[in-house]
């Protein structure tokens, strides 16, 4: 059963800051959700094999193939700004 303890818990987490109204509504209402999902927990799935999908997945992703190589040096002459060989690019942060 869900406290207001447990919601005042979960609020802090999600760094929330609750009305005592909200906490109560809060409470009532993740304990009916428990109560849901306990009721499933009555339903007969003996028959029912496990499964990851509901329809059949396939991969439809082609091989990843080189095709063409590009050189260094091409490469860099599409660069900006380079040094020693890199890239160069603004710094970030301090």
């Amino acid at each position: 059963m869900i406290t207001v303890k447990d919601v005042e818990h979960v609020a802090k987490l999600a760094r929330l800051e609750l009305t005592e109204e909200e906490k109560t509504l809060y409470t009532k209402q993740l304990g009916d959700v428990l109560k849901y999902v306990d009721q499933m927990n009555e339903v007969d799935t003996s028959n029912v094999k496990p499964m990851t999908q509901v329809i059949d997945f396939v991969n439809v992703m082609r091989e990843d193939v080189p095709n063409q190589e590009i050189s260094k040096e091409a490469l860099m002459s599409n660069a900006p700004d380079e040094e020693n060989g890199f890239f160069k690019v603004p710094k970030i942060g301090g």
